[in-house]
């Protein structure tokens, strides 16, 4: 089992000692929310939340999460990093996979890519993209950040974009893991047939359990179960919170005792250290015990 925690929606300049004492407590990977800018005025809902709300995000920092990374793989050693997620349709997939390659490999491999493709036709308006064929684009973008990561010369004719063949140097020594977000169906088919892992948020257990049996259905069917596959799960706070999870079948999850700033309306005003004393609290009392009681 891998334990992630999130550093979004705090302070920027918690960022770096928060991944220090991630590290230290014992996490695997931190994960960051992505962000462009909050519109004025739209009449766009937000999915994660049940009532569609979604002014909590108008007061709350957001660095983007290739500098934030990059900042905190300077200061750490072992622990991954991961956007949850990265809205990449509204990115030029050539530009990003020149970034996301030179992160991998500044960070010896230390990065996984969480991606989606947005909730807001605001985010598209604002780099002049349409919103209408978003899913499309979002695949093509994943097999170019894909080809152009091999390190050899690659070519792409798509609907979307048109690349002559080019060779971007230097690539990690590793695929930097493409982890698809979102909880309708069909993300869920498109991390299955194209992923690394599937992120979800707030599915209740019975749905998750669901879920994750037909990934794995659609992962044979592609000839693909046999590859590493990350799936997120949801928030534990005990070590039978853990064991839980991992009887629904999700081998990553998140943990903290909610060292982020949670979906409410008012800014963090949490101190760095106490936020720092949580990580502590949470990895002698939930990560030590569990790997101590399972030897994983």
């Amino acid at each position: 089992m891998k334990f992630s925690t999130s550093v979004a929606m705090i302070d920027p300049s918690y960022y770096i000692p928060l991944a220090r004492a991630a590290e230290e407590a014992g996490f695997d990977v931190i994960v960051l929310a992505d962000s462009i800018g909050y519109p004025k005025e739209s009449d766009s809902t937000y999915p994660y939340n049940a009532d569609g709300s979604r002014e909590f995000l108008e007061n709350k920092p957001f660095v983007e999460p290739v500098v934030a990374m990059a900042a905190m793989a300077a200061a750490t050693s072992r622990i991954e990093f991961s956007p949850f997620v990265m809205k990449l349709p509204i990115r030029h997939p050539a530009l990003f996979a020149k970034e996301i390659t030179s992160l991998a490999v500044i960070s010896n491999n230390r990065i996984q890519l969480g991606v989606g493709t947005s909730p807001w036709p605001e985010d598209y308006d604002l780099v002049g993209l349409p919103w209408e064929g978003r899913g499309r684009r979002f695949l093509e973008c994943i097999e170019i950040i894909r080809g152009l990561s091999s390190g050899d010369y690659f070519e792409f004719h798509g609907e979307f974009y048109d690349i002559d063949p080019i060779k971007l140097n230097p690539v990690p020594s590793e695929p930097v893991p493409i982890l698809i977000g979102g909880n309708s169906p069909l993300m869920r088919k498109r991390a299955a047939r194209l992923g690394d892992g599937w992120l979800q948020t707030g599915l209740p257990d019975d749905v998750l359990r669901e879920a994750v049996t037909d990934l794995h259905r659609m992962r044979r069917e592609h000839g693909r179960d046999h590859l590493p596959f990350v799936i997120q799960g949801g928030g534990v706070f005990t070590v039978d919170d853990v064991h839980a999870q991992a009887d629904l079948g999700v081998n990553q999850v998140m943990g903290g005792f909610g060292t982020f700033n949670p979906y409410g309306l008012a800014a963090d005003t949490e101190p760095l250290q106490s936020k720092i004393d949580r990580l502590k609290r949470f990895g002698d009392e939930v990560i030590g015990p569990y790997r101590q009681r399972t030897g994983g």
